[in-house]
């Protein structure tokens, strides 16, 4: 680049600048401390009801670190987690770090295979799970899984009331499933860890370092088997601190709501921020029903609201959304996935302008590495300046050779955030970390004079049409703004007459303002044609499907990768 180093620092908030590195030599457990403390009554998790105090959730996870101890689980142990957005995840989440041990998040939405394959790789000693998927699927594959010593078994309604619980279940809203001993095995019910005496309330002693592993998570499987992203406790501390200095977050003087799943790296991230801050937590067990969401903040009102793009989107077109007061509500971060531009400027008419703020991360840099300005300048459609103690870099991928300011390259960060490397596998490590100590992302995407980053693709996702490069992200940018088109997905389907090259395929859905006369056919024409006059023609689909809705990851983005496989 022919700009100075670090030249985006000028357009930084005034009072933003590097932190000093020790503040974040520290542990997790030892970090909250202060929030648990200061803040015992205050309530930290609202749950379908029920509201829990940080007091309560301080006693909790303790009796869970006292119960692993006692299990005979010792520092660096693997533990999974594999539950929704329920109290138990925040519970078993700390309590684990409390005793030592490291978390992996297990999403509950994995195969047999798939569970089989983490759990055996990350060597877990034990697993968090819920009742249902222990007798549907873990106890299929438990003979397979000789490291799994301990299973901790619970239901979605298990801090509901009783009669709250029977209706669920009758009503099917509650999954149910058959608890069973297991030879060689233990098996406990998680509430019994609370509700009896056995287990001090009190904090464990543990001998946790900044630079002990407090968790593997796991990503991708696009290119191969899915890589466990091993992070430090430093790792975490140092991007907490630098997230909360940017946003200019205070403790106790906020309360938060987000729809992404605790398994993935954003929410668990999120999650971690709110309890250091003392912030309460709406906890959104299923983030598709909108209804539930929209009661959550017509009642509580939070002051953050984080989400997937897709789940903003699907906010947008429910009415209720649109009718509550949003006046407290000071910042909606959307993060792990293109949100377009269209649909940002949508919701900022609802709930206030330069409320949106676009992020960037990966699960292997803890997760954030830019972030638009939080007072400052909020470029719609990027994904924001690198914030402090980070260095990133852009550079041509077959090459490895910095790009000149302005053009496409793949996204390079440098910090203390960047992972200690992938468990076990010291090869895909070295080949995702360079020399230098910069983590190749695999995402492209293009910085302007000021600094700010727009995402044009993933390396994998980009299509190749007759030797030209068609960046997928800012193409479904622009056919949003075609006024049927509700959300789109792009890929390069195999061009028969030309091997080697690509047609660009579009799956779309249909906005719910758009008045359809039912005819497909011509409704894509029309897409097509207007196409023509927006972008260059080798970008222009080929094809185009309409559908009811796309599909979509566990974690809410849309999923490419089932769409090629179609």
């Amino acid at each position: 680049m022919s700009q100075e180093p670090f030249f985006w620092k000028k357009n930084w908030d005034e009072g933003v600048k590097d932190l000093d590195p020790r503040i974040w030599e520290t542990t997790y457990p030892q970090a909250i401390r202060d929030t648990f403390e200061t803040l015992t009554d205050n309530l930290a998790l609202e749950y379908l009801g029920i509201e829990i105090t940080f007091g309560e959730l301080d006693r909790y996870s303790n009796q869970f670190a006292h119960m692993l101890i006692e299990e005979g689980f010792q520092v660096g142990d693997r533990i999974g987690i594999n539950l929704p957005n329920i109290p138990q995840f925040v519970i078993a989440l700390l309590g684990a770090l409390k005793a030592g041990c490291v978390v992996t998040g297990v999403s509950f939405l994995l195969s047999e295979d798939q569970l089989l394959y983490q759990l055996n790789d990350a060597e877990a000693k034990g697993i968090v799970t819920l009742d249902a998927i222990f007798e549907k699927r873990l106890l299929n594959i438990a003979p397979q899984l000789p490291n799994l010593k301990l299973y901790v078994c619970t239901s979605i309604g298990g801090f509901l009331p009783k009669i709250k619980q029977v209706l669920g279940k009758l009503l099917g809203k509650i999954p149910i499933g058959n608890v069973v001993p297991l030879s060689g095995k233990t098996v406990i019910d998680f509430m019994d860890i609370l509700k009896t005496n056995r287990y001090p309330t009190i904090l464990p002693e543990n001998t946790l370092t900044p630079d002990d592993i407090a968790y593997v998570l796991y990503t991708g499987g696009t290119t191969g088997p899915p890589k466990g992203a091993m992070l430090t406790h430093r790792n975490i501390m140092s991007n907490i601190f630098m997230v909360m200095k940017w946003l200019n977050w205070e403790k106790g003087s906020g309360s938060a709501l987000s729809g992404f799943p605790f398994f993935h790296i954003a929410g668990l991230f999120f999650c971690e921020n709110c309890i250091i801050l003392g912030w309460p937590q709406l906890l959104v067990p299923n983030p598709r029903d909108t209804d539930h969401i929209c009661k959550l903040m017509k009642k509580y009102q939070p002051t953050c609201v984080v989400n997937v793009p897709s789940l903003f989107q699907m906010l947008l077109e429910n009415p209720k959304f649109k009718e509550l007061d949003h006046s407290k509500l000071d910042t909606c971060i959307s993060a792990a996935a293109p949100f377009p531009v269209e649909s940002q400027r949508e919701l900022e008419s609802i709930v206030g302008k330069e409320k949106l703020l676009e992020v960037y991360g990966m699960t292997e840099t803890s997760p954030l590495t830019t972030m638009n300005p939080y007072l400052g300048v909020k470029k719609l459609g990027t994904i924001g300046l690198p914030i402090m103690n980070t260095d990133i870099k852009l550079v041509e991928p077959s090459t490895g050779d910095e790009i000149k300011l302005g053009e496409p390259g793949e996204i390079c960060v440098k910090g203390p955030q960047v992972m200690k490397g992938y468990w076990n596998n010291p090869e895909a490590t070295k080949q995702t970390i360079d020399e230098n100590g910069y983590i190749h992302t695999g995402d492209v995407a293009i910085m302007d004079e000021d600094g700010y980053l727009r995402i044009v693709d993933r390396i994998k996702d980009m299509i190749i049409v007759s030797g030209f490069k068609v960046f997928s992200t800012k193409l479904e940018d622009t056919l949003t703004q075609h006024p049927a088109i509700n959300m789109v997905a792009t890929i390069g389907i195999p061009n028969p007459d030309r091997p080697g090259s690509e047609l660009v395929k579009a799956y779309i859905t249909l906005s719910p303002n758009f008045e359809f006369d039912g005819n497909k056919d011509r409704l894509t024409k029309t897409i097509i044609e207007w196409a023509k006059e927006k972008v260059s023609p080798y970008e222009v689909p080929k094809i185009i499907e309409i559908r009811e809705e796309l599909p979509l990851t566990t974690v809410g983005k849309v999923d490419k990768i089932l769409l090629r496989k179609e």
